[in-house]
């Protein structure tokens, strides 16, 4: 990156949340706008959030949100293997281990401030660039879908991973898998496959394809853009300059496999949750790719299955604010009642990968429990239901 400022802006000073596991700087612009750049900075752990990281960039945002001479935001990753490979979810399974099916405090503070630094950033009005490159799986995910201009690279390699350790697709899943094509939100929620850039473009989670090695060159572009004081002028401008130099370089974009195959994914994730549970268990293919996403889903939680499958049916008629409101009473919840705390011993504490979950398949599941996770903890005065 070339003519940074080590400083939060010249006309603010930094937050007293500021933590060294996330480095925030400004890009000078010949326009004399400025750039401010976000760069996760957990390289050994892949840049996974965990709460001091996600207050420090609330705070950030929210000042450079209001600062004039800001005219785009950028959010990176360091090292070459990341952008975000989720959250720090030890914290959070210790404290509901000690408390033995009650919903703590931790869980309701982290979940909430998670979800409104997304929600900033869906809602930020300026430019908020991502550059998705590497690992970009949950709450990494959370925060590439709230930018406007998501930038994914031939290393990209993005997922909701959430059935594997007992939760559900969150971070705002609720609102942008509903929104893809026919089944597929459900298919991916279900299933944690792995997309490659060309599938993220095609379900909408990408808006524009780079090599990755052209992060500097993208950079040196930003600097010489004519800048304005007017934010919808700075997104169309950010828009054509990332597709002219798209242009520039050799794309092997190469076909989404999730394009190709919606119509055999919407046959698989038709009709009820048992019979979708039915049909994958005993699907027979010769492509790898599916066979894979069949032995995570079947490796899954039933309890999670049956949170994705009543997050799909909301479909498309709660707002963005609705939606974190929806996850935030699940995922508190999930923690004490759910199998959060199975599912991250197996795969993070002991490392066994032999979760034991709660139920043994999708039918012994008792409608009560999943009514239990789905409702508030807080009764009428849930912390969103003012959200902004």
């Amino acid at each position: 990156m070339t003519n940074v400022v080590d400083n939060a802006s010249s006309s603010v000073a930094h937050p007293a949340t500021t933590t060294q596991n996330v480095v925030f700087q400004t890009l000078a612009t010949a326009s004399g706008k400025l750039v401010g750049v976000v760069t996760l900075n957990v390289e050994k752990a892949l840049n996974a959030l965990d709460l001091d990281m996600v207050r420090a960039m609330t705070a950030q945002l929210s000042l450079w949100k209001k600062d004039a001479l800001i005219a785009c935001i950028v959010l990176d990753g360091s090292g070459e293997k990341a952008f975000c490979a989720g959250g720090d979810v030890r914290a959070l399974y210790h404290a509901s281990i000690a408390t033995k099916g009650e919903v703590t405090e931790e869980a309701k503070v982290f979940f909430e401030e998670e979800y409104r630094l997304d929600y900033l950033l869906h809602t930020y009005g300026k430019p908020v660039l991502v550059w998705g490159d590497g690992i970009v799986m949950g709450g990494g995910l959370g925060l590439m879908a709230g930018g406007s201009h998501r930038v994914v690279t031939e290393t990209s390699r993005i997922a909701m991973p959430e059935v594997s350790i007992g939760l559900y697709p969150d971070v705002g899943g609720s609102y942008f898998l509903n929104r893809m094509p026919g089944k597929m939100g459900l298919f991916l929620g279900l299933t944690a496959y792995n997309m490659k850039a060309a599938d993220a473009c095609y379900v909408g989670l990408a808006d524009h394809y780079l090599n990755s090695d052209d992060k500097e060159l993208m950079f040196d572009a930003m600097a010489t853009l004519d800048w304005s004081d007017t934010s919808a002028l700075n997104h169309q401008r950010l828009d054509s300059m990332i597709n002219e130099l798209s242009n520039q370089v050799d794309i092997p974009k190469g076909d989404s496999i999730l394009a190709d195959s919606q119509d055999i994914i919407d046959r698989l994730m038709a009709g009820s949750l048992a019979d979708i549970v039915t049909r994958m268990s005993t699907l027979v293919s010769d492509d790898t790719w599916l066979m894979k996403a069949r032995d995570t889903f079947l490796a899954g939680s039933p309890i999670s299955w049956h949170l994705a499958y009543s997050q799909a049916q909301l479909g498309t008629k709660l707002s963005l604010a609705q939606c974190f409101k929806w996850e935030l009473t699940a995922s508190v919840n999930v923690c004490a009642h759910g199998d959060f705390c199975e599912g991250v011993r197996a795969l993070l504490i002991d490392k066994d990968k032999q979760p034991q979950w709660r139920f043994k398949d999708v039918d012994s599941v008792p409608a009560t429990v999943i009514e239990q996770i789905l409702t508030s903890p807080w009764g009428e005065s849930h912390p969103f239901n003012q959200l902004s």
